[in-house]
């Protein structure tokens, strides 16, 4: 999953980005909204964090912005600013959601995966594929009764992969949200990590299907011989 963060304290976006990347996201950075308008328009994120008080434009003017073209992407504002009108306004210029500062790093996390579920037609916390269980309240994975042991980017790709059931995840959408601006990810990668996942999987009836030509499909109760 890949969000852009905009915010303009560095020392919090360190902060943030160390902690999202222990979570498997990839976070990209900007700390003013006039770039991020362009950023948003050129990359496929899957949830923006914004900073009300920005230098030049502020947050506001650019979630109407990012609104006024029809962008869904989940917004998350992240800001000092904690009168009630400001929490009303923000979320009616099209905000899903208001933490003010300074917040609890697990709350924020809860916040964030609850947002990119809902923007998958799944707000449940615990999500069940056959014998997968994901946890992403805990960051936890289970085949049956035992845990799976995964890196940041193998969740990162198998969370994507289990939101996106029954669809077809295309390779250049996982490229995408592992991706940051300054960590491209190659398609040889992306092969890579699914590869890594099929052996963790391998014998659970949860399978990674490729489907030819667009990307990866998770699907249960085949044998290894099905999953192309």
């Amino acid at each position: 999953m890949r969000i852009l963060l905009v915010e303009d304290d560095a020392m919090l976006a360190d902060g943030l980005r160390e902690m999202f990347g222990r979570f498997g996201f990839s976070l990209d950075h900007l700390r003013s909204a006039e770039p991020a308008v362009g950023a948003i328009a050129l990359t496929q994120f899957d949830l923006l964090v914004v900073d009300l008080g920005l230098p030049g434009m502020d947050g506001l003017e650019l979630i109407r912005r990012v609104r006024g073209r029809g962008d869904k992407v989940p917004i998350l504002i992240l800001t000092a600013r904690d009168a009630l009108e400001d929490r009303v306004r923000g979320l009616n210029e099209g905000a899903d959601d208001y933490l003010v500062k300074p917040f609890a790093m697990p709350e924020l996390m809860a916040r964030v995966q609850a947002l990119i579920r809902r923007s998958q037609s799944n707000a449940q916390s615990v999500v069940r594929l056959g014998s997968l269980t994901m946890d992403f309240s805990v960051h936890e994975a289970q085949i049956g009764e035992q845990p799976l042991p995964l890196t940041g980017r193998e969740w990162n790709v198998l969370q994507s992969l289990l939101l996106a059931t029954p669809r077809v995840l295309t390779k250049g959408k996982l490229t995408d949200s592992l991706s940051q601006w300054d960590k491209e990810i190659s398609n040889n990668a992306v092969e890579i990590y699914v590869s890594r996942l099929r052996t963790k999987l391998q014998g659970s009836g949860v399978l990674i299907r490729t489907v030819r030509g667009i990307g990866y499909r998770l699907e249960e109760g085949l044998t290894d011989e099905h999953r192309g």
